[in-house]
């Protein structure tokens, strides 16, 4: 066990030619929720997947709990991907059983209420959900883990306003709260009520690591505005 749950060093990943993570040197405890926030292709994706084991670096190395991804990291880390990936077939029931049956972590209860909270019916197939409702069906699976860290790739985007109340209402009372919570989006505003620290990445860099209340306290602006103001002259270079 590590006292930083997530532990990057001169982390980079290349796609061809073009470098989506520039030597990531990153530190992240327990016990938070993490905006990881930046424009689209800033390379939040690419550092979530690598971090869930799905894509290795290019150099450098990631840690999870002291550990590289691997078995022992994937008990501990709760997924959300932005895109589904459930297949049409299958029913409500079906995904609970399945995240039931393999993950020893997983709360079946806690799983049910949220659905009927919800009114989303464990008979209903996925093929027959909006996918607005397919993205909460997703979301609960995740957030019915009590895992160590979440990592959760963009959950409010291409969702309306209240579902996006919703979604961040989900994560805020469902989470473990002995564990972290990593969010990338670039919808910095919407999600800054929720956070407790702030990485600001753009172009594959991590261009600032701090505390929410440090940032408001140093720059007297949100984290919102200073993301603004410290990036929109800043060009696309690459990164996912």
């Amino acid at each position: 066990m590590s006292d930083n749950l997530i532990e990057c060093r001169g982390l980079s990943k290349f796609y061809g030619g073009v470098k989506a993570l520039d030597e990531v040197d990153l530190k992240v405890g327990s016990g938070k929720i993490v905006g990881l926030l930046g424009p689209n292709a800033a390379g939040k994706t690419t550092l979530i997947k690598i971090l869930n084991g799905l894509l290795s670096p290019g150099s450098g190395e990631a840690l999870i709990d002291g550990a590289k991804p691997g078995v022992y990291t994937k008990s501990i880390v709760s997924y959300l991907p932005d895109k589904m990936y459930f297949a049409d077939w299958m029913c409500v029931k079906d995904l609970l059983e399945f995240f039931g049956d393999f993950y020893g972590d997983f709360d079946m209860k806690k799983a049910e209420e949220m659905c009927k909270s919800l009114n989303i019916s464990p008979k209903q197939k996925m093929k027959a959900l909006s996918k607005g409702t397919k993205e909460k069906v997703q979301l609960i699976l995740v957030m019915s883990r009590a895992a160590k860290l979440y990592l959760l790739d963009e959950p409010i985007a291409g969702v309306d306003p209240a579902a996006r109340d919703y979604i961040l209402d989900t994560i805020l009372t469902n989470y473990n709260e002995d564990g972290t919570v990593l969010i990338s989006t670039h919808l910095i505003s919407d999600i800054e009520k929720v956070l407790d620290e702030a990485i600001f990445i753009c172009n594959g860099k991590i261009m600032r690591h701090d505390t929410v209340d440090d940032i408001r306290e140093t720059t007297g602006m949100s984290v919102d505005e200073l993301f603004r103001a410290e990036f929109r002259a800043v060009p696309y270079q690459g990164g996912r």
